[in-house]
């Protein structure tokens, strides 16, 4: 089987460095975008088999990612990380379809544990 590809979707450049090159030691192939509509472009390019995807960034937010994620790509595994998000934001995004709902800062061994548990759903 072919490595794992996820999708980094965070507005942190200093957190999208860090996290890619952990999950890239794991054993991850990693593609980076900085905004949410870098994401959506990264995912015309080429299949994408996990997103873990930002709440709040400036410009479209993860929820809108999310919604055009799930209408043209339903099958990439979405596990959604936040440092801000409310109960109501975390409700809606699992109404969505999210197969997490992380919070920041992320303990590594939790994100690679649900992109593991994601990937089994591939």
């Amino acid at each position: 089987m072919s490595r794992v590809k996820v999708l980094l979707v965070d507005d942190e450049t200093e957190l999208l460095q860090a996290l890619s090159e952990r999950l890239q030691l794991r054993g991850f192939e990693v593609l980076v975008a900085a905004s949410g509509e870098r994401a959506l472009g990264a995912l015309e390019v080429g299949p994408v088999d996990l997103m873990v995807l930002d709440l709040k960034m400036p410009g479209m937010d993860g929820m809108e990612v999310l919604r055009r994620t799930r209408r043209s790509h339903p099958e990439v595994q979405v596990i959604m990380l936040t440092g801000h998000g409310s109960e109501k934001d975390r409700d809606e995004a699992l109404r969505l379809g999210v197969f997490d709902y992380l919070q920041k800062p992320v303990d590594i061994v939790e994100l690679v544990d649900a992109l593991q548990r994601a990937s089994a759903r591939l």
